[in-house]
């Protein structure tokens, strides 16, 4: 070992040194090393003791031993000395000690063979790998399956996965492991499931290329390689194999207790089924094939069953039965060809005994004659030059041809079934990327070797070449990623040996070279091979005993070869004409099989080509191209090739590493042999790995990590807050020779053994700490002893003194007298003496001082007077440049000025021009125009007031602002000083604490002693009692007796009570799984449903055009189609964007408007001029014509104005009438106490004030509401006089059928249009109607009078003629029609754009609402101008002039009823501000006006007359898909949810049902249900990952399920309702059913709202409850390897346990704010916390650094600030908290003790949650996280196993996740009444009418 780390060995240090039985043994030393000493004293775990011997030359010390606490790390290259003796112990810890089999070795995940079968492979165990980092979760197969999936997905690269160990060390289970995990997570691209085809072709493989070796039972004989192929969503579409050299060899031949491949005896073994009875098998015993190993039998496998399962694999894979029985028929031929007997003829032939029924039964079989077989299996064709001839076999040639012709059949049969296999997997779709599994071969060394081995030897030298290269890669590239200097690290390349073998000149060319010769031997071949390389090659070796051996010198160890056998397995070769008579067979199965008999066969005995699709730019071999070289390829050479095929493959993927170790050659389970174990290490390249990072820097830390760590070895002065920084100072101390570590961009990297040394500092620094705690209570301790001691000897030093002092003191009072009459003579004498001096000084001074002082007065008044003269100089010449400059200014000033004011006064005669034109067209706007002015002016004031009170309010609140934040920095100040003082409490308390432990210790110690004494004497009082005892026991009995039977009759009370419960338990839980089940059902349909609609659009979209294609509507499918919704909310939406197009234009300013039509006017104005002059007279004219018509269609009009007119003046007499009263009451009241604020004549005034404020406002809306309905109107009826005749209603009435229909029919017309010419429209519609009619009279008068006969005839032709009138009439009557059709449209549009703009006015201020209002009026009218004037320009001055004629009317009435509105308003503003002024005066003990008495006060009301509505809603049906787009599609749950009350749109739909079950209308009951529920459907589907939409439909569901309960009629569901309630109940249908669809559907969101919740939370459970540090400081961090596990310190982006609270915050507030019921609510909580709890428990079970004493701690933590959040919430009775129990019982787990038999019965009553798969795991995942802490015992574990073998309870590991409470729906009724809920106008409602 290098020297560098000689100081570590010294006493007490531990070491490893070589041991001949366990390879490495651990010591201890017992004396320090110096340099120079030869030897170590040793101390061995034993007890015995060693001197170990130094290498004399080398003197290399032996291994340093790791910390205890990095022993049984996940990764290897975590420990700081990186050696082999700390790999092998590191393995044996975690698979002994911790039954871990999986281990990280930096990119090499370590798998070792547990022979036995472990729960940790199921599908929650992937669930809960998919989607972690590599480092975040325990090794395991998974975690390197999705590392690759991860890799493949992120960085668009092919990847590969490659699983190599030796046979028995679980090489196929582990590519099989990955393969599940891959069709597992990505799932399926098509419905052929290819996934599960990929994984059938596992048995199929294993069938064919398994068998029994002497080191494992499922051993593969061949070597594959499996693409997997993904599209581009990374999903499985397909697979592809390729295999590497099939052991042919084991058909014919197997050593003992081996087997022949599986199939053979799965045939045997179902040798009885009928359908195999043609094969004639039996027994494997009666065939030479199968016997040969004298072990037919597997413990434990039932070959029947696997060939089940085979033949089922075969059937998912296409493979038919026909197919089947064909391939079973040429295996059985195989085994019946082995029994053939060759006998001898002689010396030099042979022969096959006549009628032989195993020939006979094999040529049955494969269909050729049994005379052709059987001449050549005994003979041979030769060919020469000139002739060919036969040449009899000797048997044992024979022998050996009759077996080459078997491994041939079975190599073509294993091609093809390969082949076929490939097929199945093959797929249409293109392949994105694929993940490639290699399972081949590990390095192989057996006591005989031969070609096999060495063929593997080579595959293994070659895969060994590559993964030291990508080694050597990915730590230079993690060296220059971090910006440290690269040294290059010398590793083993084993390129030399490569060359030895595939160069030129090399042992395969050599061969190859051999087998070409005539007469080529294996002697000769060995004898080249000496010649060739024996002194050129270091690498290769003859041996001493041997000519007919070599040995090379490989990467893994020394292999010696036996050159038998070679040539024969290299050249393969089989006798022809046999191959001839099996292609001459009539079995086609057979032909197929060697149809391809010209092309090369590969090493598997695979036509090239055939082994599937190689997806990536390899390099083509250019030999494949010859044919005729092909058949002479050699197995040596095809097998290099394909290598090299493989190799390229890999190099151009990323690869990931599987180790495979076998720990025995017993098959033991969990038994480690470390000879065994080491031997692999060496041979797979785990100690390779560990010897290229130990070269350079293995250990490696972030920052934060090693601040955190080694944050005690730093004082307070080193911390910086550049962590950087302070880390470089820290280590530069601690560390001398800079050589050992590196600074990179994030971390730093240390040499091997440096992090241990770190750690013996940190734990000497701990444990010095310890020491001097400990020094310093024991010092307490004793001083506390010497105080009393102290204190004893004072009291008596005390007397003794006091004695003493009295005696002094009376000496020292006459002492002191003498001394002070002394003290005072002489004081007198020297105080005289002193003032003559001070007299004498004093004079002096003061002339002095006087003398300085005129002095210094007399320079400074002379230097005043100075600069008073140079001020005003300054000043003069100052003001004489600013008057010159002022000048200018002024000057330029008045040019610019005038100029622009000429500019101006031109602009402004253009004007006049236009505006006096424009003022003789609208006579009277100006006058409006300068009254809007004006109260524009008002406003401005009035706001000008407001924002000085608001500029004053905002000063106030600056200073206010900055006095706040002034204490707010003084109160950060005290909150320092607070931090710092409690770290000084806190260690305080520390201190204190272990005092007291001590204390109660002495204190325990002393209860003994008092305890034994009050014993004592309390048996002698017994003694004394005994007999006053017993003559009360009979008392007693007789009591007891009483109580026995009362306690018996209350034990049978409380065992029939606690049966009752039991019972109703066991009720409630069958319930609940049934009702778990139906949910299940539900969810399963629901995802069905949705697979469903994705089908039909995928089919919509491929046959149907996009445009024209419309489906019916269908109210009868619960099913609807979302094109139909689509296409008819399109053209809704058309409409609503020409209504948007129209209100965007009234959110300008008049001003503006006005500007702009007077530009678009002048344009036109001399046209409009000429117009004017000409039809001026025909407007005198039409005027009284239009007055006439107007007054009769306004009639009605006119009445209500003039009711609702006279009803607001009535209320304004009203408030007159009331503001007298009111001004009486004061003058009567003239006290000021009585109107004073907060008295009742005050309330009574401002109650009646406000009172009458609202009413004015009520008012104003009524007056706008009928302005605009006039307006409306009039353009209604406008728009009809100009487009429409009467005529046309005439032809449109012909259509319709009755009487009825027509009166409807004009009467809405008449309601909808108001047209004065229309008003005649019903008389007309009834003389159609009599003319109709009248025709069976007249034709009975014609009767009578006898004259119809004398028109008969003509009536014929006449009936002919009206017919082709009645054709072009009714052609005529169809256009007439659509253009009605399309006009009567067209009002409907404008009447729905007047009712939103209506409402739009209503949301505004009163005062802002005149404005709008005649702003919209005036752009109407212009526009309505423009219109005219583009449609028709005769007619347009006509119309022109008589809208601003009506609009002038209707603006004097507006501006009377405002100026009476305005008067009444100044007189409330007067009368508030004299309430104001009376009570401004009052003191301050009185009620301010804000403050609320408690006299009971009665104002006087404003009567209101209301409406009284009948809480329902109508709709037409046309606007039935507005409804559902405006209230469900569109709708925006946020805005809802916190403007509106909670479950709005539950309330309308509600509302639109009842009137329709109101009507009696089914189909409108139906239409909208079903409408309903399939948008809610719909807008989920589209939306189902919001939270917020999911809990509002849920919310909202829920409300109307209720709703349809509450309302149904139903007794139980009416208890809680008021009388008006039952009023509303549904009266004509039973909604029953459809209850039981909105509950299903209920369920279903819920659902979705747990998946969406899910979703959210998964992210932050891991990080915030286990990864992050809630408690800092608590637990340390370890060191870790190359998969760096997710830092607990939190970072930015970090999830941390605040982020878990935020969100559960957010949840619960989304869905109070969205009205969920209460008790659904907490079952949301309940799942959310069973979701953490699982998530959280699930991760710990498979994170071994998770599991130590303070993240125990941490979890405890965590846990109790979940039930605070519950406990806030007022959700502790939900059944959250019961959910987290298996996580607060494992994280006790990781608290207690776990040493003694007690602690083992305290762990089993205590976590009663966990099962006992689940403790186990966590005792044997428990890591210390420091030295003072131990590891859990394996007797403690089996301890533990023991006690809670009894258990009953599942084996599953895991927590499931996706298991989901059944949901219940209490029925929750509303107390809102429907009649008083309004509709806002943000719903775009404005079609629903309240009934």
């Amino acid at each position: 070992m290098n020297r560098e780390l000689e100081f570590m060995f010294v006493d007490c240090a531990r070491v490893w040194i070589p041991d001949a039985e366990e390879v490495w043994r651990s010591a201890e030393l017992t004396k320090d090393y110096n340099n120079g000493d030869v030897s170590l004293q040793l101390l061995l775990e034993d007890g015995a003791s060693l001197e170990h011997k130094l290498d004399p030359k080398t003197k290399n010390l032996p291994y340093l031993r790791n910390p205890d606490i990095l022993v049984g790390e996940n990764d290897l290259t975590a420990l700081s000395y990186l050696h082999e003796p700390a790999v092998l112990h590191n393995l044996k810890v975690r698979f002994v000690d911790s039954k871990l089999i999986y281990t990280y070795c930096g990119i090499v995940l370590v798998a070792i063979n547990p022979y036995e079968t472990l729960p940790i492979y199921g599908t929650d165990i992937i669930n809960a790998y998919s989607g972690q980092n590599m480092g975040d979760m325990d090794p395991h197969i998974f975690a390197v399956a999705e590392e690759a999936y991860k890799q493949m997905a992120r960085d668009e690269r092919n990847q590969s996965i490659i699983v190599s160990g030796e046979s028995g060390a679980g090489k196929t289970v582990s590519a099989k492991y990955a393969m599940r995990y891959f069709a597992t997570v990505s799932g399926s691209a098509s419905e052929a499931n290819i996934e599960d085809k990929v994984l059938a072709s596992n048995p199929i493989m294993e069938a064919i290329g398994n068998a029994k070796t002497t080191r494992n039972d499922n051993s593969s004989r061949f070597g594959k390689y499996i693409e997997i192929g993904f599209d581009n969503r990374y999903r499985i579409i397909g697979a592809n194999m390729r295999t590497y050299l099939l052991e042919k060899s084991r058909v014919v031949f197997q050593a003992d207790e081996e087997r022949n491949y599986h199939i053979f005896y799965q045939l045997c073994a179902s040798s009885h089924l009928p359908e195999l009875k043609p094969l004639k098998l039996g027994s494997a015993n009666d065939f030479s094939y199968t016997r040969k190993g004298r072990s037919p039998v597997i413990e434990g496998v039932d070959d029947t069953k696997e060939l089940s399962n085979t033949r089922h694999a075969f059937s998912l894979l296409g493979i038919n039965e026909s197919y089947q029985m064909g391939l079973f028929q040429v295996l059985a031929a195989i085994l019946h060809l082995g029994n053939v007997e060759i006998k001898d003829r002689d010396a030099d032939s042979s022969i096959i005994p006549p009628n032989n029924s195993h020939l006979k039964a094999f040529c049955d079989l494969v269909g050729v004659t049994y005379q052709d077989m059987s001449q050549w299996l005994c003979h041979r064709k030769l060919k020469t030059a000139t002739e060919t001839y036969v040449k009899p076999l000797p048997r044992l040639q024979a022998t050996n041809a009759r077996d080459a012709l078997s491994k041939h059949i079975y190599a073509k049969l294993f091609n093809w079934i390969v082949e076929h296999v490939n097929k199945a997997l093959m797929t249409n779709i293109k392949q994105h990327s694929f993940i490639g599994v290699l399972d081949i071969y590990g390095f192989e060394t057996f006591e005989i070797n031969s070609f096999e081995q060495f063929c593997i030897n080579y595959a293994n030298e070659k895969l060994q070449q590559q993964f030291n290269m990508h080694v050597f890669k990915l730590e230079q590239e993690e060296y220059m990623k971090e910006q440290i200097p690269w040294t290059l690290i010398d590793f083993y390349d084993n390129q030399p040996c490569i060359n030895l073998i595939e160069a030129k000149m090399g042992i395969l060319d050599l061969l190859d070279e051999e087998c070409k010769m005539p007469k080529g031997s294996d002697d000769s071949w060995a004898q080249k091979l000496y010649n060739t390389h024996l002194k050129t090659c270091a690498l290769f070796e003859k041996p001493r005993m041997s000519n007919r051996a070599f040995i090379i010198q490989h990467f893994a160890d020394k292999v010696e070869y036996q050159c038998d056998g070679f040539l024969e397995k290299n050249k393969d070769t089989v006798n022809e004409e046999q191959i001839n008579v099996l292609k001459a067979s009539k079995f086609d199965l057979l032909v197929e099989l060697f149809q391809d008999g010209e092309k090369a066969i590969s090493p598997t005995g695979q036509a090239p080509g055939t082994g599937g699709r190689t997806r990536l730019s390899v390099k083509p071999d250019k030999s494949r191209d010859k044919g005729s070289k092909e058949n002479k390829k050699t197995v040596g050479c095809q097998f290099r090739n394909s290598l090299q095929m493989l190799m390229d493959t890999l190099n151009a993927t990323t690869p990931h590493y599987v180790r495979c170790i076998k720990p025995n050659d017993f098959k033991m389970a969990f038994t480690f042999d470390p000879k065994r174990a080491v031997q692999q290490l060496r041979a797979c390249g785990v100690l390779e790995t560990i010897r290229i990072s130990a070269a350079g820097f293995p250990s490696r830390w972030t920052y934060q990590e090693f601040f955190s760590r080694y944050r005690v070895l730093m004082k307070q002065k080193d911390v910086l807050p550049d962590k950087k920084l302070t880390c470089r100072n820290v280590l530069e101390k601690l560390v001398q020779d800079q050589d050992k570590y590196q600074f990179g961009k994030t971390k730093i990297f240390f040499r091997a053994g440096q992090v241990a040394y770190l750690e013996k500092l940190r734990a000497d620094k701990l444990r010095a700490a310890c020491i001097r705690i400990q020094k310093t209570i024991r010092c307490w301790l004793a001083r506390k002893k010497y105080l009393r001691q102290r204190n004893a000897a004072i009291t008596i030093q005390r007397f003794t003194r006091g004695h003493q002092a009295r005696c002094l003191a009376k000496f020292m009072r006459r002492t002191q007298a003498a001394t002070i009459i002394q003290k005072y003579r002489r004081m007198y004498v020297e105080k005289k003496r002193y003032r003559q001096k001070q007299a004498a000084a004093l004079g002096m001074q003061t002339i002095l001082r006087g003398y300085m002082a005129r002095q210094k007065y007399q320079a400074l008044l002379r230097a005043h007077k100075v600069v008073i003269i140079q001020k005003r100089v300054r000043g003069w010449l100052a003001r004489c440049w600013y008057k010159r400059c002022l000048e200018s200014i002024v000057y330029l000033q008045c040019c610019i000025r005038r100029m622009r004011a000429r500019r101006e006064l031109k602009k402004l005669k253009i004007e006049a021009r236009s505006v006096e034109h424009f003022k003789k067209l609208n006579r009277g706007m100006e006058n409006k125009i300068m009254q809007l002015q004006r109260k524009i002016d008002e406003q401005t004031k009035d706001n000008r007031s407001v924002s000085e009170r608001l500029a004053s309010l905002e000063t106030s609140h600056t200073t206010e602002r900055e006095k706040m934040r002034g204490e707010l920095t003084r109160l950060r100040g005290y909150q320092e000083e607070a931090k710092n003082k409690t770290n000084q409490v806190s260690s305080l308390l520390e201190e204190l604490e272990k005092l007291k432990k001590e204390l109660s210790v002495t204190q325990q110690e002393k209860k003994t002693i008092e305890d034994w004494a009050h014993t004592y004497r309390n048996e002698m009082e017994k003694m004394v009692s005994e007999l006053k005892e017993q003559n009360g026991l009979l008392k007693t009995e007789k009591d007891d007796l009483n109580r026995l039977i009362q306690e018996q009759s209350q034990q049978m009370t409380e065992k029939m009570a606690r049966s009752i419960v039991q019972e109703t338990q066991q009720l409630n839980k069958e319930l609940n799984e049934e009702r778990s089940r139906y949910q299940n059902l539900l969810s399963e349909h629901r995802r069905l449903e949705e697979k469903h609609d994705d089908l039909k659009e995928h089919l919509a979209s491929s046959n149907v055009s996009k445009h024209g294609h419309r489906r019916t509507d269908s109210t009868h499918s619960s099913n609807e189609s979302e094109y139909t919704y689509n296409s008819e909310y399109a053209e809704l939406e058309e409409g609503s964007r020409a209504a948007e197009d129209v209100t965007r234009g009234i959110d300008t300013s008049l001003t503006l408007k006005l500007q702009k039509r007077l530009t678009e006017m002048e344009q036109e104005k001399q046209s409009l001029r000429d117009e004017l002059e000409n039809k001026e007279d025909q407007f005198q004219r039409a005027r009284a014509r239009d007055d006439a018509e107007f007054k009769k269609a306004r009639g009605a009009e006119l009445e209500y104005e003039s009711l609702k007119r006279q009803e607001l003046e009535s209320e304004n007499k009203k408030l007159k009438h009331n503001l007298a009263e009111m001004r009486q009451s004061l003058l009567r009241d003239g006290s000021a106490s009585s109107a004073a604020p907060g008295s009742p004549a005050y309330k009574v005034l401002l109650e009646q004030l406000n009172a009458s404020c609202e009413e004015l406002d009520v008012r104003k809306e009524e007056v706008l509401i009928l302005r605009s309905q006039l307006v409306s109107q009039k353009e209604a009826m406008h728009h009809k006089e100009t487009m429409t005749e009467p005529s046309v209603y005439a032809q449109e009435v012909s259509k319709l059928k009755d009487a009825d229909e027509l009166k409807q029919a004009c009467i809405g017309l008449k309601d909808t249009n108001r047209c004065p010419r229309l008003v005649r429209t019903p008389l007309e519609v009834s003389d159609l109607l009599s003319r109709l009619r009248s025709a069976a009279p007249d034709l009975h008068r014609l009767n009578e009078d006898g004259e119809l006969w004398l028109v008969n005839q003509g009536l014929k032709e006449t009936i002919r003629l009206l017919e082709q009138q009645l054709q072009a009439q009714r052609r005529t009557n169809d256009s007439e029609v659509e253009a009605l059709r399309s006009e009567l449209q067209s009002v409907k549009e404008e009447n729905n754009r007047q009712q939103q703009l209506l409402a739009q006015n209503l949301q505004l201020p009163p005062e802002a609402r005149i404005e709008a209002s005649l702003q919209h009026e005036i752009t109407r009218l212009t526009n309505e101008n423009l219109e005219v004037i583009a449609d028709n320009p005769t007619a347009s001055r006509e119309a022109r002039v008589i809208i601003l004629r009506r609009m002038v009317d209707l603006m004097e009435h507006l501006e009377k009823q405002d100026r009476t509105i305005r008067k009444l308003k100044k007189q409330l503003k007067v009368y508030s501000k004299r309430i104001g002024e009376m009570g401004a005066g009052q003191a301050e003990g009185q009620t301010s006006p804000g403050q609320m008495v408690d006299e009971p006060i009665h104002p006087v009301n404003i009567p209101r007359r209301e409406k009284d509505f009948q809480g329902m809603l109508e709709y037409k049906r046309e606007d039935e898909l507005k409804l559902i787009k405006n209230l469900i599609l569109e709708l925006k749950p946020r805005g809802v949810a916190v403007n509106l009350i909670p479950g709005l749109p539950a309330y309308i739909l509600f509302m639109c049902l009842r009137h329709a079950d109101y009507n009696n209308d089914d189909q409108k009951v139906r239409t909208l249900l079903t409408s309903t529920i399939n948008s809610i459907k719909k807008i989920l589907k589209k939306r189902g990952d919001d939270f917020e939409t999911v809990s509002f439909w849920l919310a909202n569901t829920c409300r109307f399920l209720h709703c349809l309960k509450q309302y149904s009629g139903d007794e139980v569901f009416m208890k809680h309702n008021t009388t008006r309630q039952n009023e509303h109940c549904l009266s004509n249908f039973d909604l029953a059913e459809y209850r039981q669809v909105i509950s299903d559907l209920a369920i279903q969101i819920y659902q979705q709202l747990i998946k969406c919740m899910e979703n959210i939370l998964q992210p932050m459970i891991v990080s915030g409850m286990l990864e992050h540090e809630t408690i800092q400081g608590v637990s340390g961090v370890k060191p870790t390897g190359l998969r760096k596990r997710t830092s607990s310190i939190a970072d930015e982006g970090t999830y941390t346990l605040d982020s878990i609270l935020r969100q559960l915050n957010a949840f619960h507030s989304t869905m109070c704010q969205h009205g969920t019921d209460p008790e659904l609510i907490k079952q949301v909580v309940k799942q959310q916390f069973y979701i953490v709890g699982a998530v959280t428990l699930n991760n710990l079970l498979l994170r071994k650094d998770m599991c130590s004493w303070s993240k125990g701690m941490q979890i405890r933590y965590n846990v109790s600030q979940l039930e605070e959040w519950l406990r806030d919430k007022g959700l502790m009775t939900c059944g959250a908290k019961e959910t987290l129990e298996p996580l607060i019982q494992a994280a006790q787990l990781l608290q207690v003790k776990k040493k003694t038999d007690e602690d083992a019965e305290a762990i089993c009553s205590m976590c009663l949650a966990l099962t006992t798969a689940q403790i186990v795991r966590v005792l044997n995942l428990y890591t210390p996280v420091n030295e003072f802490e131990e590891r859990v015992s394996v007797a403690f574990i089996r301890t533990i196993q023991t006690r809670l073998r009894d258990r009953c309870e599942s084996p599953q590991l895991l927590m499931d996740t996706k298991m989901i409470y059944p949901v219940t729906f209490p029925f929750n009724p509303s107390t809102l009444a429907l009649e008083t809920i309004q509709i806002p106008g943000s719903l775009n409602l404005a079609f629903l009418t309240r009934v």
